[in-house]
C-alpha cells in the first residue's frame, strides 16, 4: 500500500497492487479541514486497511467464485465486519452428520425408490420430504445401481468365458469341409511332407517348429506369419501336432495350402506309437475322471459366492476352468522329447501368437545348459501382464506348496520357448511334471488351479534360462491397453487370454495383427464367412 502527497497537499492518493482496491484519491480543502484533522484521518485509515485487506483475501479464499467487485466484496464482508454468523459452515456440518447417520441406518422398508435422478426430482417436488428421508433415498438408489452393476458385470464374464471356450460358427464350417475335402480329393490326402523330404523331418541343421492345435485357422496363421517373417523360409520345419478329430482336416488344409519354400509335417495324437496310457497315466485321469470333468465342464456359477469375491477373481477363477486344460493336446508339450527322439533344439508355439520378425537368432542362443530359453513375466513396463510371480499361480495355504516354493519366484512365459532336447533328456522334468499333477488331483485340485503353466513352473524349476522380452510378448489377449508401439517392435506376440482375435471378443485394435495372415481370398475361408474385421 502507498501513500502519495501532492505538493500543494491538497490531494492525499492509496493505492494498492493487491487487486482489491486499485486507486483511492482524498481531495483536501484547506479551509475546512485542518493538518491535525488530516493527520488523525490518515493514521485510522492506515490502520484499518490492512485489516479490510486480510479480510478481503480469507472472504477469497474461501469462496467458490472470485469477487471482481466492490458490491461483491460488500455482500460477502459485510455479515464479517458486522459480527454476523455466516451459516453456510453449520449447514455442512449438520448435512455430514445426516450423511453419517443415513450410512449406519437401516434404509425404511416402505421407502419408494425412484428409477432415476430425474424421478427422484420430480418425485422431491410433489412430496416434500426431510434431508435425513432424501439421504436415504439416495443411499438406496446408489445400492441398488451398484447391485445392478455387479450382477450385469458377472453376467458379462460368464458370457465373455462361453464365447472363449467355445468354437465359432465360421471356424467349425470351415474344419467340417476341410474333413470331408479329405475324404473326396486325393490332393488333400497327399503325403506331407512328399517322400524326398522325410529326412528332413530330423535333420539338425533345419529349424524346427512345433505347434500343437486343433484350430485349423489358428495354425495357418502361426505357419504363415512364421514363413512370411523369416529371412531363411528354406530351413524352417514345422511340425503340427492336433487331435484325431481334426487331424483330417489340418492335414487338407497344408495339403492343399502349401507353406513354401518351408516344410509342414502334420501328425495326429493317436500316430504316436509313445504316447501310452501307461507313459502318460495322470494326464489320462484328467481327461476321464468324472469329478475332474465336472469341474471344468460344469456350472461355473452354482455354488459360488459371488457376493464374497471381486469381478476380477471371479475371471481369474473361470478362465482356470476353461475345458482346454485337461486336454492332452495341451500337456504335449511335456513329451516333446520323446516324441521327438532325433531332434536336438526345437521352438515350441502356441496357437494364438503371430510371428513378426525373423526367429532364426533363437537357435543361435546359448541356453548354458539350461532345457528351456524363456520370458520371465515378473518384470517390464506392463505391471499388469509383467508381474507375475509364483504366488499368482500358486495357493500357498496348502503345505506342500509352501514347503517347497518361494512366493517371490520370478515366473516365466509358455508360448514360445527354446527347448534345447538334449540337456533335456538327462533331467527328471517329466517324472516332476506327472508327480506334482497327481498330488494336485489328489489335493482335489487346491494346489494351483490353471492349467498347464503351475506344475512346469515346478517341474523346469533351475531348468529355465531367461530370454530378452522382446522376443515374446504377452497380454493381447486380455490387455485392452497394450501399447501399440511395442507390439510392432516385438518378435511374437501372444494373444494369451480370452480374447482370442478369431473371436468376436478379441480386441478390436489388435486383431489386425493377426488378421494380416489370414487368405481371405480363400475357398474355404470365404465360404464359412470368415471375414475380416
Amino acid at each position: 500500500m502507498q501513500l502519495h502527497f501532492s505538493p500543494s497537499m491538497r490531494s492525499i492518493t492509496i493505492s494498492s497492487t493487491n487487486g482489491f482496491i486499485d486507486l483511492m484519491k482524498i481531495k483536501v480543502a484547506a479551509r475546512h479541514i485542518s493538518y491535525r484533522t488530516l493527520f488523525h484521518t490518515i493514521l485510522i485509515l492506515a490502520f484499518l486497511l490492512p485489516f479490510v485487506f486480510i479480510l478481503t483475501a480469507l472472504v477469497t479464499l474461501e469462496g467458490v467464485n472470485k469477487c471482481s467487485s466492490f458490491d461483491c466484496l460488500g455482500r460477502r464482508l459485510g455479515p464479517k465486519l458486522l459480527g454476523r454468523v455466516d451459516d453456510s459452515g453449520r449447514l455442512v456440518r449438520d448435512f455430514y452428520k445426516i450423511l453419517n447417520e443415513v450410512k449406519t441406518g437401516e434404509i425404511p422398508a416402505d421407502l419408494k425408490l425412484p428409477e432415476s435422478f430425474e424421478q427422484l426430482v420430480v418425485y422431491m417436488k410433489d412430496n416434500p420430504h426431510d434431508v435425513k428421508t432424501f439421504a436415504f433415498m439416495l443411499r438406496g438408489m446408489m445400492e441398488k445401481f451398484e447391485r445392478e452393476l455387479r450382477e450385469s458385470k458377472f453376467s458379462e464374464l460368464m458370457n465373455k468365458h462361453f464365447a472363449a471356450s467355445s468354437v465359432p460358427k465360421g471356424i467349425h464350417c470351415m474344419s467340417l469341409r476341410l474333413t470331408d475335402e479329405y475324404s473326396s480329393n486325393a490332393h488333400a490326402r497327399k503325403q506331407l511332407p512328399p517322400p524326398e523330404l522325410l529326412p528332413l523331418l530330423s535333420d539338425n541343421s533345419h529349424h524346427h517348429f512345433i505347434l500343437s492345435t486343433d484350430n485349423i485357422l489358428a495354425a495357418s496363421v502361426v505357419v504363415t506369419s512364421t514363413v512370411q517373417s523369416s529371412l531363411k523360409p528354406e530351413k524352417i520345419v514345422f511340425h503340427v501336432i492336433t487331435d484325431k478329430k481334426t487331424y483330417a482336416g489340418m492335414h487338407s488344409w497344408f495339403a492343399l495350402n502349401p507353406a513354401n519354400p518351408a516344410i509342414v509335417e502334420v501328425k495326429g495324437i493317436h500316430q504316436f506309437d509313445w504316447l501310452t496310457r501307461e507313459n502318460v497315466p495322470v494326464l489320462d485321469a484328467l481327461e476321464n475322471e468324472s469329478g475332474i470333468r465336472n469341474y471344468y465342464h460344469g456350472n461355473h456359477v452354482a455354488g459360488a459366492n459371488l457376493s464374497d469375491t471381486s469381478p476380477r477373481k471371479f475371471a481369474s477363477k473361470l478362465q482356470a476352468r476353461s475345458p482346454k486344460y485337461i486336454s492332452l493336446l495341451n500337456h504335449i508339450r511335456i513329451y516333446i522329447p520323446e516324441l521327438f527322439p532325433n531332434l536336438d533344439k526345437v521352438v515350441f508355439l502356441d496357437d494364438d501368437v503371430v510371428i513378426q520378425h525373423d526367429l532364426s537368432p533363437l537357435w543361435e542362443i546359448h541356453l548354458e545348459g539350461k532345457v528351456n530359453g524363456a520370458v520371465e513375466t515378473c518384470r517390464g513396463e506392463d505391471e499388469w501382464v509383467m508381474s507375475k510371480h509364483f504366488r499368482n499361480y500358486f495357493n500357498f495355504s496348502h503345505h506342500l506348496i509352501a514347503k517347497h516354493l518361494d512366493p517371490d519366484e520370478c515366473a516365466w512365459a509358455y508360448g514360445m520357448n527354446i527347448f534345447d532336447l538334449r540337456a533335456w533328456r538327462k533331467t527328471n522334468i517329466r517324472e516332476t511334471y506327472h508327480s506334482w499333477l497327481r498330488e494336485n488331483l489328489k489335493s482335489n485340485l487346491t494346489m494351483w488351479k490353471l492349467g498347464t503353466l503351475p506344475p512346469a513352473l515346478i517341474a523346469f524349476k533351475g531348468h529355465v534360462h531367461p530370454i530378452d522380452p522382446s522376443w515374446h510378448m504377452l497380454g493381447l489377449g486380455y490387455q485392452n491397453n497394450t501399447n501399440i508401439e511395442s507390439v510392432k517392435k516385438a518378435a511374437v506376440i501372444h494373444y494369451n487370454g480370452q480374447s482370442k482375435p478369431w473371436l468376436q471378443i478379441g480386441f478390436e485394435h489388435l486383431r489386425p495383427f493377426w488378421t494380416k495372415y489370414v487368405n481371405y481370398s480363400n475357398d474355404f475361408v470365404k465360404n464359412c464367412h470368415i471375414l475380416e474385421s
